[in-house]
């Protein structure tokens, strides 16, 4: 395939290139120089302080040097700075000294200041070294609205801000953007795709004074925005539907991203769209849509690779929570101050780790299961509406089989009371239970293993690495059973495997059951993924070590920590629950996994050295009576039974009515776990009833506890809420508080990039000191207080943004002069333009070509990708082809490689901006990647099926089409010789015709001739490259 569009675009290489702007072009940056009004401490002399000075002088107390501060007003002015005179002043002599061994920054530094910067420094002395603290941590302020600009349309308040910025250097906005140019920008900004002809025409004809505003309340009205706000949300959730790392599967977060596409939608209150995602499952009566928010939380990497630690990558899974936290919400970079003091904001390492005690609090792994699909806990059932009424069917039919069965043990206690005054009880005529696996080691064992004197003969001495293999034990859940057994421990073992019937440890897949040692103690499980679904006791006193000791471990079936037991020498012992969630299956990961094994398990640790005999398994539970009877080492039936005992004993074995009673309660709790175990589950956040002790990690690393911490913010911003709970719903209520600094300003600057390409803030990652200040902080704060006011009002503050005639005016520059002092376009003294996002780029030419199919929301789709990619995936057919961008799998090791060559975010973390590049390999991708080349050859069909012959006017629609606008009469000219020549060609060339038109999976349509068809098909994709088409304007 491939071969093919190579060669078709060495065809039309000659003509792509006489037409203009088919580079991808990027602009690079510059400053903006300062005016010669006073010198303001936060926007001109912070950013040199911060970039030069502050790691030697600044917050991180570790790498400070002299003991001096330039951070603060005290420190600096005690050392270094004497208000009102720069001569006198160390920090500018420094600044100005030609000795090497005194010039500040030092030479080895690898930095140095301007002449401009030290003009700065000294201008800011003399002016008495007014310091301010930082903008972005001070709340912000509706500040005074300058005032009109004669010769300015009134549009809103923005442009006052903007104008009145300009006009201190003298300079004018350009001019309103035609509507052409207007209606298109609008539209891919709201919904990310490209406008109708129909819908050009209707707003070029719509004269009425609003119908520029009537235009903006239909497009935000639209699934499709929310669509389009979601796709940058992505990025910040670092989204991916795989697992990350080296072995990178699949899992099932789909769900989450369709409620992102609702809520967005909805219009959701800003701070109700941040509360549900950092802490849904924490409100009163919390809903499943409220906690499915929180899987935000759990899209991060996780691992599963042989012989990493569990608690090494738990330690990571907080750490990207809280960095992600802290750069979507709040723009800043906190995870520079996990292993030491932030080095230029006021963010220590404590700090740190309180911040991300509220993010360690949940009951899940280090690592996700290796052997089995079961989801990561804690982890959220989403039943369909029919799998929900089977499920409260199969509960009442339980509820009813539970009353029936206590009701027949009411009812036959009397014939169990009768029957346990018999003389022997019936203990002789096959009232016990019979065992379906019952190993005496009687025999020689296979070595290494050994056999040894037991408490009943001989038993076996096992060395922790070579397991005793069974053929039995695959019980569910549901399934009551028994497992009685004699052992002898060494010693005090911290963890030990008895016994267990799974595939691995928790670090793979510890699916089934186990018994286990832990610090000498019995441990009882039944697991489908550990910690968070299972269900879990353990003896509270160790056993005895260097002696013979009976144990039973027993299963009700009740998937309930309250139906296990353990008994020790015959007698029920005291125990604790461990955990008590089990809602899934506990079978399942290979057959490997399917029965008991003795002594030994994969990546655990053996029972080493000890000893077991007599070991019997039962598919029910045994009765205290059997327990004790299998607990005398003479295993003779003389043991006296007590009355409530052999009442007991009858009613679970003898009495047919119970029996009946008992079957109808399994086969119930059989249907209902098969129910269960059918639901599609997601990973999402749930609070530990007990908040888990948190630490300072020396360095960060997981295994170097310093001292504990608490949930806390910090100092620099405001306080926590008294009444707020120590939680993550607190940390949300904090985070969305009016007299927060940071959470509404990212929001809005967020909500300007999407607009404008840039934030007011540019690192929006950073709004730190080494961050970029904002270009007009007065209307950023303006705009954000407006935008809590608004109710956090998401389509209110892009409607205002659009609304403004600085994002309504041309991207022309109303003169060359402008664009030489502010090559940036910083001052936004005419629109900036820029290349679609990779998203839109393949959007638009789905939608321009007729084959974008707008279903919203489901399952991630597989298009066509480049066939030499890294780890290609075969991709998927019919509709799944042509989905919006914004459901094509990501892959986190591999994402999609047209994508990622057009500058898509690969997601590995939160990213709140896109680099911009230019590079031939994204020339490549448009021309040649299977989408776009048959996008072309359909939209050929198309407008052929449309306009027959008439080939000016295909050639006028696929214009409008691809720009939004009507060819100038040159450029029609262009086109129609570019189409001759190809037709020409491929009249000469058939079997490239058949070649080319075989490209994609979309049929063609008969009756058109072949040549033309291909020769217009180039003309699109030529039209597809153009300036105006890739651009946004």
């Amino acid at each position: 395939m491939f071969s093919t569009t190579r060669r078709f675009q060495s065809i039309v290489l000659g003509f792509a290139v006489t037409i203009a702007g088919l580079c991808l072009a990027h602009v690079p940056m510059a400053t903006v120089l300062c005016g010669e009004n006073a010198v303001r401490f936060n926007t001109d002399v912070r950013p040199i302080l911060s970039e030069n000075c502050y790691y030697c002088h600044g917050p991180d107390e570790q790498s400070r040097q002299a003991g001096l501060r330039l951070d603060t007003e005290q420190d600096a002015k005690e050392y270094a700075v004497v208000s009102g005179d720069a001569d006198a002043s160390e920090l500018y002599l420094r600044m100005t000294s030609e000795d090497l061994d005194v010039v500040m920054p030092p030479p080895d530094s690898e930095r140095s200041l301007s002449q401009a910067q030290i003009e700065t420094i000294r201008r800011w002395i003399d002016q008495g070294a007014p310091y301010q603290g930082h903008w972005a941590f001070e709340a912000p302020k509706r500040g005074e609205v300058p005032a009109w600009i004669d010769g300015y349309p009134p549009h809103n308040v923005i442009d006052r801000f903007v104008q009145t910025r300009l006009a201190e250097q003298g300079r004018t906005q350009s001019l309103e953007a035609d509507r052409e140019t207007l209606i298109r920008r609008v539209t891919f900004d709201l919904l990310g795709l490209p406008p109708t002809l129909q819908q050009i025409d209707d707003f070029l004809g719509d004269t009425s004074d609003d119908a520029y505003e009537q235009l903006l309340d239909r497009l935000l009205a639209q699934k499709e925005f929310a669509e389009r706000m979601t796709a940058d949300w992505l990025d910040v959730a670092r989204y991916s539907d795989t697992y990350g790392y080296q072995v990178d599967r699949d899992r099932y977060v789909w769900p989450w991203r369709d409620w992102v596409i609702e809520a967005f939608h909805r219009n959701m209150p800003y701070d109700r769209f941040l509360t549900l995602q950092l802490a849904g499952d924490l409100l009163p009566n919390a809903s499943p849509d409220q906690i499915l928010a929180t899987t935000f939380n759990r899209l991060h990497p996780q691992k599963v690779e042989g012989g990493s630690v569990p608690e090494e990558f738990r330690i990571e899974y907080i750490a990207d929570r809280t960095q992600t936290v802290a750069t979507a919400i709040m723009g800043l970079t906190m995870e520079c101050c996990r292993c030491h003091n932030h080095k230029y904001d006021p963010l220590s390492q404590k700090e740190y780790f309180e911040f991300s005690a509220f993010f360690d609090n949940i009951d899940e792994a280090g690592l996700y299961s290796y052997f089995t699909d079961s989801v990561p806990t804690p982890a959220l059932p989403l039943p369909t509406e029919q799998q929900q009424q089977q499920l409260v069917a199969a509960l009442k039919e339980l509820d009813e089989a539970k009353a029936a069965y206590w009701e027949a043990m009411d009812e036959q206690t009397s014939a169990a009371k009768s029957w346990a005054d018999q003389p022997g009880a019936g203990l002789d005529d096959g009232a016990l239970a019979t065992p379906v696996l019952n190993l005496t080691f009687e025999e020689n064992v296979e070595p290494p293993n050994q056999t040894v004197s037991a408490a009943r003969g001989m038993g076996v001495r096992l060395t922790g690495d070579d397991p005793i293999n069974t053929t039995v034990g695959n019980f569910h859940r549901y399934d009551p059973f028994s497992v009685s057994c004699w052992i002898k421990t060494p010693d005090v073992k911290p963890r030990a495997v008895i016994f267990h019937r799974s595939r691995a440890w928790t670090d793979a897949a510890s699916r089934g059951y186990e018994l286990l040692l832990d610090e000498g103690r019995l441990s009882w499980s039944l697991i489908h993924f550990w910690p968070g679904n299972a269900i879990s006791i353990r003896t509270v006193d160790p056993i005895p070590t260097g002696k013979w000791m009976h144990v039973v471990v027993t299963n009700e079936g009740s998937s309930r920590a309250s139906g296990l037991r353990i008994y020790v020498e015959g007698v029920e012992a005291r125990t604790e629950i461990v955990r008590d969630a089990l809602t899934k299956q506990i079978t399942g990961g290979g057959e490997a996994g399917d029965h008991i094994t003795i002594g030994e398990r994969f990546r655990d640790r053996g029972f080493k050295n000890g000893e077991v005999d007599e070991f019997s398994v039962y598919d029910c539970q045994l009765s205290r009576l059997e327990i004790r009877m299998l607990a005398s080492v003479t295993q003779t039936k003389s043991v006296d039974p007590l009355a409530d005992e052999l009442v007991e004993h009858y009613l679970a074995r003898l009495d047919e009515t119970v029996r009946q009673a008992r079957l109808r309660m399994h086969e119930s709790r059989k249907s209902l776990c098969a129910i269960e175990d059918s639901l599609q589950e997601i990973m999402v956040m749930r609070e530990l009833p007990e908040p888990r002790p948190s630490y300072l990690l020396a360095r960060g690393s997981y295994d170097q506890p310093v001292e504990q911490v608490y949930p806390g913010t910090p100092q620099v911003l405001p306080p926590f809420p008294s009444d707020a709970p120590r939680n993550r719903l607190g940390l949300a209520q904090w985070l969305t508080d009016p007299n927060h600094p940071l959470t509404s300003r990212v929001a809005v600057n967020r909500f300007w990039q999407i607009c404008f390409g840039v934030g007011l803030v540019r690192t929006p990652e950073d709004f730190g000191s080494q961050g970029i200040p904002p270009t007009h902080a007065e209307l950023l704060d303006w705009l954000a207080v407006d935008f809590m006011e608004s109710g956090w009002d998401v389509k209110a503050s892009m409607k205002q943004i659009m609304m403004s005639a600085t994002y309504r005016q041309s991207s022309q520059p109303s003169d060359a002069t402008g664009d030489r002092l502010d090559p940036e376009n910083r001052l936004l003294a005419r629109f900036p333009a820029y290349r679609l996002p990779a998203e839109m780029l393949r959007d638009n030419v789905l939608a321009i070509s007729g084959r974008l199919v707008a279903t919203v929301g489901g399952p991630p789709v597989k298009p066509y990708e480049i066939e030499e990619s890294f780890k290609p995936s075969k991709h998927d057919s019919g509709d799944s082809l042509y989905r919006r961008s914004l459901y094509t799998y990501w892959k986190r090791t591999a994402p999609a490689p047209s994508m990622v060559v057009l500058d898509a975010a690969k997601r590995d973390v939160c990213q709140v901006r896109r680099e911009r590049t230019s590079s031939p390999l994204q020339a490549f991708v448009l021309w040649n990647s299977p989408q776009f080349v048959e996008a072309s050859r359909v939209m050929a069909q198309r407008l052929i099926s449309q306009h027959g012959k008439e080939v000016d006017q295909i050639l006028v629609d696929a214009f409008r089409l691809t720009t939004s606008r009507r060819p100038s009469p040159i450029q029609l000219q262009t086109l129609q010789k570019l189409y001759r020549t190809q037709r020409d060609d491929f009249v000469r060339y058939p079997k490239r015709v058949e070649a080319f038109l075989a490209i994609g999976e979309a049929d063609n349509e008969p009756g058109i001739d072949p040549p033309a068809l291909a020769a217009t098909a180039v003309v699109i994709g030529t039209l597809m490259n153009f300036d105006l088409s890739v651009m946004k304007r």
